[in-house]
């Protein structure tokens, strides 16, 4: 067996998909999906007049004049990463996990997607004029909006778990622990239980998972 057919054998791909430029295509697209999120995110926490992150969450950038930026990424985003499974399904042709992990990874898609299609309703002061406040009732769009996000992290997650047990298999033990490390991270930082600073400390989970996602990708695109 030649070397490029033992890495491949070690890394749980089929001989045939290393060097398929459309497969390599859809992994590079988890690659991407993460920081073009937290770029856009960034860039509107810091310019949208009105917005505090300390007070409100990314998702209320999906409304207001420019609210459409917000909800492009949130589609895009769902768009990439749902590649990201596609091309993910094609490399893990073997081994623990091969079924759930993309599974989970199409699911988180599916969810930023429809966070993106789905507006949430006017909160916390945002947009400008709003009272500071989360509402009493909710818009059918709002009601699938706040399902949809916590969905999608929820299964990236599991995704995290999925990984961190197929690495810890194939004796990747530093791969493991940080998967599993991402997991935990991400739970303890959305399940904390005060309400002071949630918006700050889901924006740092967001950019921990996605920080994953983006080195899996290249993890998955260049076996070592």
């Amino acid at each position: 067996m030649d070397t490029n057919a033992l890495r491949d054998a070690q890394a749980g791909r089929s001989p045939s998909s290393e060097g398929t430029s459309h497969t390599d295509l859809l992994i590079a697209c988890g690659a991407v999906g993460g920081p073009l999120f937290a770029t856009l995110a960034a860039a509107q926490a810091l310019t949208r007049d009105g917005f505090d992150l300390a007070h409100q969450p990314l998702s209320l950038l999906s409304l207001g004049p420019l609210g459409w930026v917000q909800v492009a990424s949130f589609v895009t985003t769902g768009i990439l990463i749902l590649a990201f499974a596609v091309g993910m399904r094609q490399v893990l042709t073997g081994g623990t996990g091969r079924t759930w992990a993309p599974l989970l990874m199409a699911i988180s898609g599916a969810g930023l997607v429809a966070g993106g299609l789905f507006l949430p309703d006017p909160a916390l002061g945002y947009p400008p004029g709003t009272p500071d406040a989360i509402p009493s009732d909710f818009s059918w769009h709002g009601s699938l909006h706040a399902a949809a996000p916590p969905l999608a992290f929820a299964a990236l997650v599991a995704c995290c778990l999925v990984f961190a047990r197929r690495f810890l298999v194939d004796r990747r033990r530093g791969w493991a622990a940080y998967s599993g490390a991402t997991a935990v991270a991400t739970l303890t930082l959305s399940a904390w239980p005060t309400q002071e600073g949630a918006s700050i400390r889901l924006a740092v989970a967001i950019l921990v998972t996605f920080a994953w996602t983006t080195l899996l990708a290249l993890r998955l695109r260049s076996p070592v």
